[in-house]
């Protein structure tokens, strides 16, 4: 048995190795990019990433802009997008998967788009450059701690993934080390090591990833160094972020992202406030601080302890949190006659719904503050809101996303 399991993995790791031969035989055949498409990616063709990539910034921003402005066209007259003045290294939050190819060469990367065969990068344009630096130090570290990388075909090794989440005011970092066991061989010596070139890593955090399944991080946290932990600002309140927690990647745009929610929501300190899908609480901490009162709703339980944390940690006492769907929460809320002047609603790419988008009507809020990561599903339901009597004042769009078709909205709807 134990001979065929490492046939099978002398196969794959030659199957692999003739994979990224031929891979990087293309990028070599590509060459250098011309200078007027933009600064063109190495790892472009086989990582599938970045949906921009080789074009240039500000014909990125008009492509998205024009996007939008033909989805809402009937709605508003869409604002100019908020773009970045350095679209690069933006994002705070690094995940690598670790692979292991012929002669044990170790890899870490992305996965080809399409495959499970692993782009071995070592440096991404999009990334943090400190983070990637971290994820170079570990491949370096595994041979000397005889470490073996995960193999997913025959489920044998121990690291899986490295996930990285940096703080953007403070710089302290934190490493999730994504295993498939809970135990780390000498463990104090590999953080030691790992520090020794990297002093900003303040907590290293074991994740246990013990199944046979395509997630990236398991149930389980095991704190070796720190806190388990790091925090970061966001809008003059601090939010602290631990492995599984949500938190924007581009920290610097989400600022001016939640800034302009803020301002569109109209608050003079005498309002109702509720945060729909309120996630840790970011929006509604932030937005208590100008209004009478805010209740956060948010179905995910590990969610709402985060966001009564945060809460604490910003000293504010005018919000509450409510562990329950948000949709059957408000509709609650106008069964017993409750009023409330601003819905704040920030739904995942997939958008809202229409029993969402019904009880939002039946609470009848004077606006609603609509943050969207995807316009299509944005304009699909401001259909529905404008039929049942909503007028959409206001579309602004941010790329928080260089490189790629993604863009984020804020708009503002009113009540007819």
């Amino acid at each position: 048995m134990e001979q065929n399991m490492k046939q099978i993995k002398k196969i794959n790791w030659k199957q692999k190795e003739m994979n990224r031969t031929k891979d990087v035989a293309k990028i070599k055949k590509t060459g250098s990019p011309k200078k007027e498409t933009g600064d063109i990616c190495p790892y472009a063709k086989k990582c599938g990433g970045c949906d921009y990539q080789g074009m240039e910034y500000k014909k990125q921003l008009e492509t998205k802009e024009a996007n939008v402005k033909k989805l809402l066209k009937e709605f508003v007259k869409v604002s100019p997008i908020v773009g970045m003045e350095q679209p690069y290294h933006y994002r705070h939050k690094v995940h690598a998967v670790f692979d292991c190819v012929a002669r044990g060469q170790i890899v870490a990367g992305v996965y080809k788009k399409n495959s499970h065969d692993v782009v071995d990068i070592e440096s991404c344009q999009i990334e943090d450059q400190e983070a990637d630096a971290v994820i170079r130090e570990i491949k370096g570290l595994l041979k000397s701690f005889k470490i073996k990388t995960y193999d997913e075909d025959t489920g044998y090794g121990l690291l899986r993934h490295v996930l990285i989440r940096k703080s953007y005011h403070t710089g302290e970092m934190m490493v999730v080390l994504v295993l498939a066991s809970p135990i780390l061989p000498s463990k104090n010596n590999f953080v030691k090591a790992l520090r020794k070139n990297h002093p900003n890593i303040s907590t290293v955090v074991i994740n246990v990833n013990d199944k046979r399944t395509s997630m990236v991080l398991g149930e389980r946290n095991i704190t070796i160094y720190g806190k388990g932990f790091i925090e970061d600002k966001l809008c003059g309140c601090t939010f602290r972020i631990s492995p599984n927690s949500f938190y924007q990647v581009n920290p610097k745009q989400t600022e001016l992202l939640y800034e302009k929610a803020i301002q569109c929501a109209k608050l003079t300190g005498k309002e109702k406030v509720l945060d729909a899908y309120c996630g840790t609480g970011t929006i509604g901490i932030i937005a208590a601080k100008q209004a009478k009162e805010v209740i956060g709703v948010e179905l995910n339980k590990d969610a709402i302890r985060d966001a009564i944390t945060n809460a604490k940690r910003n000293e504010i006492k005018n919000i509450r949190f409510v562990n329950e769907d948000a949709g059957k929460y408000m509709v609650s809320l106008a069964e017993q006659k409750e009023k409330v002047d601003v819905v704040i609603m920030d739904p995942p790419r997939s958008g809202s719904d229409e029993a969402f988008l019904s009880s939002v009507v039946k609470l009848a809020p004077k606006r609603v503050v609509y943050v969207s990561c995807g316009p299509d599903t944005l304009a699909r339901d401001l259909a529905y809101l404008v039929k049942k009597g909503y007028k959409v004042e206001e579309a602004v769009p941010f790329d928080l996303f260089p490189m790629t078709a993604h863009t984020e909205m804020v708009c503002l709807l009113s009540k007819r």
